[in-house]
């Protein structure tokens, strides 16, 4: 052996590495000791390589490929051939980092239900608001699914609960037809401690509204014609959707005709169209009307009606002076007192009702002011004399037909030709005449 070789050899200064040098080696031992390490309940991603029907490997840059049992798929067994696919993406969580071969263990399921609290909590901490389907429904209310994540909608926060139905349309029944129905919603309570999720639809559609409703009213002008949908009803007017905010059509711009309650107008979930008459951009106000879209029934009155007609009219008010009545939608006259009856009255309701149906005759006709003069005793002189005409007539002295005058016999009509002042008549014969002048 040659002595060179076997003599030790100088140690120089050379032989140690400087200080930067071993803090550079002992990093790179650490990032080679790291690389493709996998930490239990970690979220990675991954490619798909092999699908079977029990497992699924997946390549997640450790040194071995991650396997990823049936049960822990997301999807039932019978469907993971159709669902995943080499070479698909995906996002896992770590269930054992590793085996003794080096494969870890993954769950697709547990990762999307981590997704879906990790979600759930930014929009909760955020505000925003959400899309989700409902799966499933008890009596309290809706079963939604967020990201894997179960969570519950209460009966009291579900919009379309409180939008009318048939009569016999059980809770249950609407529950039931909502299953599948995407619901925006908003988060109002978390707890995953106690697994417990609630969400509501009716905050999220207040939101909507509200910016709706602002978009709107920069929109809007006096005069413009909307199409909307009547969403409540109050004693003072109804309230109609007109595309993301209610706007108010009052009592007196519902109809031309007097109307005592909206009801007998308009009912909730009707399709109306309606004229803006007015924008409050401050107070966020809309006024609309119903009415001024339909003819003003006064604007072509002399076409549809003259003086000296009769015509059928239903009283609708009374007062001392007389009484109201409608011959149309929109158009009312007043029967004074002295035009109801032949009689002197002193009070209007011991000839007519509220409500009666009768028959009048048109006096005059104000278009102008929105009156119209009626008369209920001329219509019913003239419908008297229409009876006669045509009729036979027994002249003479009742008495002779024993019958008294104005009565019938044998199909004519009795007519007293005794003078006014002819001391045979009697109480029956009708009202007493005069005294004769002494």
């Amino acid at each position: 052996m040659d002595e060179s070789e076997s003599s030790p050899r100088e140690v120089t200064p050379a032989d140690f590495p400087a200080a930067d040098d071993n803090s550079a080696m002992k990093d790179l031992l650490e990032e080679t000791s790291s690389v493709g390490r996998l930490r239990r309940g970690e979220v990675v991603e991954g490619v798909v390589v092999q699908v079977g029907r029990d497992e699924i490997l997946v390549d997640v840059g450790s040194k071995a490929e991650a396997i990823i049992p049936a049960t822990e798929a997301g999807v039932p067994p019978s469907e993971i051939l159709n669902a995943i696919h080499v070479g698909d993406s995906i996002v896992a969580m770590v269930l054992e980092p590793e085996d003794r071969e080096g494969h870890g263990t993954l769950s697709l399921a547990r990762a999307q239900t981590e997704r879906g609290w990790r979600t759930l909590q930014r929009l909760l901490e955020s505000g925003e608001t959400l899309e989700a389907p409902a799966v499933d429904f008890n009596r309290g209310g809706l079963v939604v699914s967020v990201d894997g994540v179960r969570g519950f909608v209460p009966l009291s926060q579900i919009v379309d609960l409180r939008q009318p139905g048939a009569p016999d349309d059980s809770v249950e029944a609407r529950l039931d037809r909502m299953k599948g129905r995407q619901l925006e919603l908003k988060v109002i309570e978390l707890n995953r401690r106690r697994n417990r999720v609630i969400l509501s639809e009716r905050a999220a559609y207040q939101e909507r509204r509200v910016r709706d409703r602002d978009r709107l009213i920069d929109e809007l002008a006096e005069g413009q014609v909307r199409t909307g949908r009547v969403t409540s009803v109050a004693d003072f007017g109804a309230f109609v959707d007109v595309g993301g905010a209610d706007g108010l059509v009052h009592l007196t711009e519902l109809s031309w005709a007097p109307v005592a309650h909206p009801s007998s107008v308009v009912h909730v979930g009707d399709e109306v169209e309606v004229l803006v008459l007015g924008v409050d951009r401050e107070k966020k106000k809309i006024a609309l009307s119903l009415k001024r879209l339909r003819e003003e029934p006064w604007d072509k009155i002399h076409e549809r009606y003259t003086v000296g007609q009769t015509v059928p009219a239903r009283v609708t008010k009374l007062a001392t002076f007389g009484a109201f009545a409608e011959i149309e939608a929109g158009v009312e006259g007043l029967i004074h007192i002295s035009e109801l009856s032949d009689e002197r009255i002193l009070n209007p309701k011991s000839v007519v009702r509220e409500g009666d149906q009768v028959t009048v005759k048109i006096l005059r006709i104000e278009s102008d002011r929105h009156r119209l003069g009626l008369s209920l005793k001329q219509a019913q002189a003239e419908a008297e004399a229409d009876e006669l005409r045509g009729r036979s007539m027994v002249f003479g002295d009742p008495d002779e037909h024993d019958e008294s005058a104005g009565s019938w016999m044998g199909g004519a009509r009795v007519i007293d030709t005794r003078p006014v002042n002819d001391a045979s008549y009697s109480e029956d014969d009708g009202d007493d005449p005069e005294e004769p002048s002494r």
